[in-house]
This record gives structure tokens, sequence and C-alpha cells, in this order.
């Protein structure tokens, strides 16, 4: 079932056009992976679907109806969005940023409920941060940060979650588990939408990749079909070869 949808959005800052008449879906139960050279409009993309950023014509849809007219609070039920870019947070914990996932779901005083507790305990532990819950979120490394910013978005419960490069400042190994969560998370019929820049992860947990270029989709389907020699050379313009193990593509120099 289509829980998000673009249909015909076009973005503009000023005057320049960055997205061109995009059309996509992100249904429930699946990851979609976003895909594409710098300045193909991912971001732009995302934050358009998170109804951040209003398209100049087309529209984005939740459950057949715009963004534009629905509230603030009623999206921030509904769609969670982690940041390529990590952001500082003076005088707040790791708990504290976490916990502020939940505000969507509370009363304008923001009491703390059982389930808000409850809901934040288990974010902490599906992003093993146990340890890290009293520590001040700004004394954290970067990779540690995003892992806090993904446990808040777990913990908002949504039924929309965008990723804008999420194993960006992640090791192999946490980055791994990023997208064990994101899977985790789709099978429980959360709508997953997510930048990404390791072709072998968006191999391995994509359902569907759409691919990107110069603010138009090139090219759209299952991982296998679109994560080829011939889409991502001509996206990337660089001569890209898939290696003799038959997984992995590279970047092919001195090839044509």
């Amino acid at each position: 079932m289509t829980v998000l949808a673009a249909r015909a959005v076009s973005v503009s800052y000023g005057e320049r056009a960055v997205l061109h008449a995009i059309d996509l879906e992100v249904r429930s139960g699946e990851i979609v992976a976003i895909v594409g050279p710098n300045g193909a409009g991912k971001t732009t993309l995302l934050r358009a679907l998170a109804g951040t950023l209003p398209p100049v014509s087309g529209e984005v849809a939740l459950d057949g109806r715009p963004l534009s007219a629905l509230g603030r609070r009623e999206l921030a039920r509904e769609i969670a969005v982690v940041p390529q870019d990590v952001p500082s947070a003076p005088g707040f914990t790791v708990r504290d940023v976490i916990a502020m996932g939940r505000a969507p779901h509370q009363s304008a005083w923001l009491r703390e409920r059982k389930e808000d507790v409850a809901a934040v305990r288990e974010a902490l532990g599906r992003c093993a941060l146990d340890g890290f819950a009293e520590r001040p979120f700004d004394a954290l490394s970067g990779g540690e940060r995003k892992r806090v910013l993904i446990a808040q978005a777990l913990a908002q419960a949504p039924r929309v979650l965008l990723l804008d490069e999420p194993s960006a400042f992640l090791d192999l190994g946490h980055a791994v588990a990023t997208f064990e969560l994101a899977r985790e998370e789709a099978a429980r019929g959360v709508a997953v939408g997510a930048i990404v820049h390791d072709f072998g992860l968006a191999a391995r947990y994509a359902d569907r990749v759409v691919l990107l270029a110069d603010g138009r989709v090139r090219a759209a389907g299952p991982p296998r079909d679109i994560l080829d020699e011939a889409h991502l050379s001509a996206a990337f313009s660089v001569p890209i070869r898939r290696l003799a193990d038959g997984s992995t593509l590279a970047f092919a120099p001195g090839q044509k």
C-alpha cells in the first residue's frame, strides 16, 4: 500500500530549478533507496517528501491527502526525518534528545507518560545506546550523535521514516546495524525512504532504487535492474564496472 507519494513534483530555490516533475512512491513495508551524484536533488527531494519544502508544482500526499493540508503536529506524528547533518544540542543529554521524538504524541504540556518512557528505553536499546543515556549529547562523536538521531526517529514511532545518508559518520558495523534497523521498521509496516551513497548497502537492503540525476528520475526499480553498469556510469559520468565476484560495483579508470 502506498503511504507517501510525490506526483509531478518540481522544486526551485529562487529562480534555480532543482527537481523536475518527480514521481515517486514509498509503500508500507518497503525500503526505497534514493541514489545519484552530488547535486542531483536527493536531499531536496527528501525535504519535499517530509513536507518541509513545498513544491512549486505537483503534490506530495500522505495516504492520498496533500501534505499542505496537514498540520505540523500531525505531520510529525506520521513522518520522522533523520537529517544528513548532525546538529548540536547544548545542555541536553542523549536521553533528552531521544525523548524529543515523543513530543508529537504528547499534550501541549509535554508531560512524559509511561508509553513515552518505554519508547525511549526501547530506542536506546535498539541503537546500542543504553550506556549513553545520561551523557551530554554534544560530548559525543559525530557517529554517536548520528545514532542518537536515529534513536530519536525510532522513538517517534512514525509511519514514514526518511533517512538522509544514514550511514554518514558511521563505521561499517554501525552502518550495517542502521540498515538492519531500517529493515526491522519496514517489517513493522513503516515506509522507509533513504538517500544512500553505498551501492552495496542499497543492493542489500533496498526493495526499490530510485536513481536521480540533474533533478530528474533517470531510472527506478529493483536494485538488480538499477544498480548496473550502464545506469550508474551514465548518472555519475564515470566508468563503473562490476568486479569479478559479480556483486561489487567499482570505478573503472581507463575504460569507456
